[in-house]
């Protein structure tokens, strides 16, 4: 179902993007739709249908485009990216826990890195 909308979600956003440079832009930079002489459509008949075009191509990109985000968002499983972070309870001086004892619960982050030791601070000498 994803792939189905996805690809038709491109196809409307290359046709609009065609459409926008087939309109007369103001400048006269880009547009190559609102020429003079003969044409399949002449002045205020191309605006319309070019205009009426653009909108009905912009509601049917942003309505796809929705549908792929809640599409998307359905599909994945709930959680963060911290819950399945390795090391989490590691000790903080990097060595392995002994075995059979446990770390405390949220240990072994940064802060707990530049943590002052629980000792003197003035070393001791004998």
């Amino acid at each position: 179902m994803a792939t189905v909308l996805l690809v038709i979600h491109l196809m409307i956003a290359a046709t609009l993007v065609g459409v926008v440079l087939l309109q007369k832009s103001e400048g006269g930079a880009l547009g190559i739709g609102g020429g003079g002489g003969g044409g399949f459509l002449t002045g205020r008949g191309t605006a319309n249908l070019l205009t009426r075009t653009t909108a009905g191509l912009a509601a049917a990109f942003f309505t796809t485009s929705i549908l792929l985000t809640l599409l998307a968002n359905h599909s994945t499983p709930r959680g963060s990216v911290f819950d399945s972070v390795p090391g989490a309870t590691a000790p903080a001086n990097g060595s392995a826990p002994a075995a059979g004892s446990k770390t405390e619960p949220g240990r072994g982050g940064i802060l707990d890195k530049l943590e002052q030791p629980h000792g003197p601070l003035v070393p001791q000498n004998q």
